[in-house]
């Protein structure tokens, strides 16, 4: 290949715009791959703590179901259970009048979504990173083509030379930055899908859970289990 053309020669001959672009969109690209990368291992982790959730409701009475839950505190089933515990200790020590403000299943509910609401906020954060990239990439890679080829024209219209093998290589050099720009856009785009898809998953199943613990708390039993040994809530 010349060594007159090519991504070096892009960059050795490029100004401070062109080298300002190809900059910014390597910087996007890290960020998105940093992003993807973590947020994939933590709906992975996720995942798995919804699938040992079921364990959960296989316990003889609340402490023990709490500890087959694990210990960590980043756990949004251990959390969301914790919740719902406090919901209720609370609820049966407040004082007489304010019980008729808001009745024991109302409380209850407003905690559990409470917890769902702020384990979201934390599963979501990222996504704005990936899809601000996804969008913009594109146009930003077509910002520096464009540039590239009114430089690459005007630096030939100055030479007085209009012949194809001088029009290909500085134009063909400027296109380099769309094609740049899409594939910083691209893998943006397919992780912010994905991951969106493994959210609503863990999601779904962290209503689910709360829903069976909104019935727990509230009536003393999972809603339509049949085969989970559950015993009242113990006072205290």
């Amino acid at each position: 290949m010349d060594s007159h053309f090519g991504l070096m020669n892009l960059w050795s001959q490029g100004d401070i715009v062109t080298k300002a672009v190809a900059v910014l969109l390597i910087g996007m690209s890290l960020a998105s791959w940093i992003v993807i990368f973590i947020k994939a291992l933590d709906v992975i982790k996720y995942k798995r703590l919804a699938k040992h959730s079921q364990d959960f409701w296989h316990s003889e009475d609340f402490a023990t179901a709490l500890n087959k839950l694990g210990k960590d505190e980043s756990n949004p089933f251990r959390a969301l259970a914790l919740e719902g515990r406090e919901a209720a200790a609370h609820h049966r020590n407040t004082k007489v009048h304010l019980h008729d403000a808001l009745d024991v299943s109302d409380w209850i509910t407003r905690s559990l979504r409470n917890g769902i609401d702020e384990f979201t906020a934390r599963l979501q954060s990222g996504l704005a990173v990936l899809a601000s990239v996804g969008s913009t990439a594109p146009f930003i890679g077509l910002f520096g083509t464009v540039w590239g080829i009114y430089h690459a024209l005007m630096s030939i219209s100055s030479a007085g030379q209009a012949t194809i093998d001088k029009v290909a290589g500085p134009i063909g050099e400027a296109l380099i930055m769309t094609a740049l720009g899409l594939a910083v856009a691209i893998p943006a785009v397919l992780g912010y899908n994905a991951l969106v898809r493994g959210n609503k998953f863990v999601l779904t199943k962290l209503n689910s859970f709360a829903h069976d613990l909104h019935a727990y708390f509230v009536t003393g039993a999972r809603v339509q289990s049949t085969d989970a040994t559950i015993v009242p809530l113990k006072k205290g």
